[in-house]
């Protein structure tokens, strides 16, 4: 075999990271990207009043509430608060494509928009617990692409993280940058996920 050939082998996985992590970080730390311009000068700082670091729109305040934004007119069917259990802190409805988290009968964050796995890679219905949670960097070891803030609950690496909203997945359940952030936030390791 040409020696080239053995290297393109070798290299060909890594290069969708290669090309997709220096491209985001270039994004967020760019003096020119729209997300790290400030749009309004600080407040005068008095000796008494603490410096406040600066915040990205990536990077809100600790304690801000992630929400969608107003307006998106999601409603949770009958059917699906039904199927929801009290005892679930996060459910997803692979029918309506909706996902919430919640507190007994309380919804806390959501519904929000999801986009579950394909026809041939179905997200599982079922009861899971939250296993474990990867990081905003986190690359899907199956496919060499990267899933931030996986919050993995199922056998086969199934997991809720950021991802398109129009194409299904390889069974995991895509969210929003700013859904999946929240769902790795609040979503503690052994809670309850409900999957119908």
């Amino acid at each position: 075999m040409p020696r080239h050939s053995r290297v393109a082998r070798v290299l060909w996985p890594a290069i969708p990271a290669a090309i997709v992590i220096p491209a985001v970080a270039w994004m967020i730390i760019s003096p020119t990207s729209t997300m790290t311009r400030a749009t309004a000068r600080p407040p005068a700082q008095s000796a008494t009043t603490p410096v406040q670091p600066a915040v990205t729109p990536l990077q809100p305040p600790a304690g801000t509430p992630m929400r969608e934004p107003p307006g998106t007119g999601i409603v949770l069917s009958d059917r699906a608060r039904a199927e929801c259990p009290r005892t679930a802190v996060a459910c997803a409805d692979l029918d309506d494509q909706v996902t919430w988290l919640q507190s007994g009968d309380h919804i806390t964050y959501g519904p929000v928009r999801m986009e579950p796995g394909r026809a041939g890679q179905p997200t599982p219905r079922g009861t899971f617990h939250v296993a474990w949670k990867a990081g905003p960097h986190y690359v899907s070891t199956s496919y060499h692409v990267p899933i931030p803030y996986a919050v993995f609950f199922a056998a086969g690496g199934v997991a809720f993280h950021a991802g398109s909203l129009t194409a299904s997945s390889h069974g995991c359940i895509h969210l929003t940058l700013a859904a999946a952030r929240h769902y790795h936030e609040h979503l503690a390791i052994g809670a309850e996920v409900v999957v119908f």
